[in-house]
């Protein structure tokens, strides 16, 4: 067995490439010496917390150097680094911290004022770091975070030691809104990214390959991650980058913006890029047919997409302008990376929502037998191999998604697909009612909650319908109870009040009756359908 650890192979990386780019951001280039000096200064903070072995730090940043400091402080005295969504509202962060156990809490300036009124309910949380982003000054329940960063003396490890074993977790939308910890052991994460890296080590090779790799080549690429960090999308793929030596590059804009990417693609010389789909590849499209000669894009090998739709048309128009490079959309989940890949490069590219199976994926009917390719038979897709171990302190959600078929351990959250005569896949998309917004997981249920507390409502069914920008736009069917309807942006507001604006509907369609059937069941592909032509018909 391989015994693959973050921090190990990071700081072998700052050994053999010290004076090498690790992160940029704006005017901030980070060495790899630096990098590693900093980290340590965290993880010294950590410790003097009196944490013990895999205790958790959250880390609530926005895409920045700290993020990727914070993570490497956490891997190397034994913690567990935990994703937390930005835009969560009071009680999702509430509820992420105490399920996920936070020793610790590292937190831009900006968000301070929400961090206060949720830290009394976080009370296992032990130290809370700050980080500034000139929005304010640290309050005096937190610490500097550059007065920590600055403060290392020498290498820092914890009295337990490191392995393969240790995790990294990934907090990811619920059944019922509600995130979970999807368990990653750093061994089979690093494997499984390692398995579509540019440079790809020998699994069981351990640091010798890093060092051989290293020595011989300098350093890796320049990786662009334009999705948040938070995300597994971003902060895999930015682990992955760091793992080869490379150079993880960063935009200072908290809100995308198509014309600052393609100019730090140009300035940086960036090799990879990451997105989410559609709702980045279409403006960064109309970027480049607006100035088609602005940007010098020949230093871009590739781009890479997971976590939405990316269409075969913007595919093309991006080819278009830039031939020599692939695109490659990846459909992965938090729970299953490598389920399938598209490729396209040249002239041609792949249709929407076709892709090659990964080497270690079946598609199962409800028999759990294999879908016979060419077949109209629709099945779920299960993933074999490196897999998580599970939801942390969820055992029943567990035993749902990763199975046990055959004698072999699957994956299986929910994806569901047709295999064509060729073995390539067609995606139908998650059995669930899950809506992917813009990359963004939103469950109906916990919607259709709050618009219920609404005075005036009786009922409310929540679904996506197609949008070609995001993917999926939310849209809300609401049953009145007889007195004075309500208005559509009144009933918006009201879920912006209580959720992430993300969530909110964008339209909402008032009916007589939501038609619940007599065991309490809502048709959800009905009411899909009829809000569908409900928006066509105002178009």
């Amino acid at each position: 067995m391989s015994d693959w650890n973050y921090a190990d192979v990071w700081e072998l990386a700052a050994d053999l490439l010290p004076d090498a780019t690790a992160i940029v951001q704006g005017g901030r280039h980070i060495s790899w010496s630096s990098f590693d000096r900093r980290a340590d200064g965290v993880a010294e903070w950590l410790l003097s917390l009196d944490v013990e072995s895999q205790d958790k730090l959250a880390i609530y940043l926005y895409n920045s150097p700290e993020y990727l400091e914070s993570t490497f402080a956490a891997v190397k005295v034994g913690l567990v680094p935990v994703n937390t969504n930005y835009r969560y509202a009071d009680d999702e962060l509430a509820y992420l911290w105490d399920n996920a156990d936070a020793a610790a809490v590292v937190f831009h300036a900006a968000f301070t004022e929400r961090v206060d009124r949720v830290r009394k309910r976080a009370s296992r949380v032990k130290g809370w770091l700050w980080v500034d982003d000139g929005t304010g000054s640290c309050p005096d329940w937190a610490i500097p975070y550059e007065k920590v960063a600055d403060s290392a003396g020498q290498r820092t490890s914890a009295r337990w030691g490191r392995s393969g074993d240790d995790l990294i977790m990934l907090y990811t939308g619920g059944t019922t809104g509600m995130p979970k910890g999807v368990m990653w052991r750093q061994d089979d994460l690093f494997v499984r990214m390692n398995q579509a890296g540019f440079r790809r080590y020998p699994e069981e090779g351990g640091l010798d390959g890093v060092r051989h790799q290293l020595e011989n080549f300098g350093p890796g690429m320049t990786l662009l991650p334009a999705c948040p960090l938070m995300h597994g999308t971003g902060g895999f793929t930015a682990s992955e980058c760091l793992s080869e030596g490379g150079s993880v590059v960063l935009l200072e804009g908290r809100k995308f913006d198509a014309i600052e990417l393609l100019d730090t693609v140009d300035r940086e010389k960036v090799n990879g890029l990451v997105i989410v789909g559609d709702p980045f590849a279409r403006p960064i499209l109309a970027a480049l047919d607006d100035e088609p000669d602005r940007w010098e894009l020949s230093s871009l090998v590739g781009i890479v997409s997971s976590g939405a739709m990316w269409s075969e048309a913007t595919k093309a128009g991006l080819l278009g302008h830039h031939p020599n490079m692939v695109l490659l959309d990846a459909f992965s989940s938090s729970e299953a990376l490598g389920m399938g890949t598209s490729l396209s490069s040249g002239a041609t590219a792949t249709h929407t929502a076709e892709f090659t199976l990964g080497p270690d994926v079946k598609v199962l009917n409800a028999d759990d037998s294999p879908v016979l390719p060419g077949s109209d038979e629709i099945g779920v897709l299960a993933l074999g191999g490196r897999n998580p171990i599970g939801y942390y302190k969820d055992e029943s959600k567990s035993a749902q998604t990763f199975r046990t078929i055959d004698g072999v351990r699957y994956s299986i959250p929910g994806d569901y697909a047709q295999v064509r005569a060729d073995g390539s896949i067609h995606l139908l998309g998650r059995g669930s009612v899950c809506i992917n917004t813009a990359g963004e997981k939103v469950y109906p249920e916990e919607v259709e909650e709050v618009l219920k507390t609404y005075s005036g409502i009786r009922d409310a069914v929540v679904v996506g319908v197609p949008d070609p920008v995001y993917g999926e736009q939310i849209v809300a069917v609401v049953e009145a109870d007889g007195s004075e309807r309500p208005s559509e942006a009144e009933l918006i507001e009201h879920v912006k009040s209580r959720l992430s604006g993300y969530k909110a509907p964008r339209r909402v369609r008032i009916v007589d009756s939501i038609g619940r059937s007599p065991n309490g069941k809502v048709d959800y592909a009905r009411h899909r359908k009829d809000a569908t032509t409900w928006i066509e018909a105002q178009q």
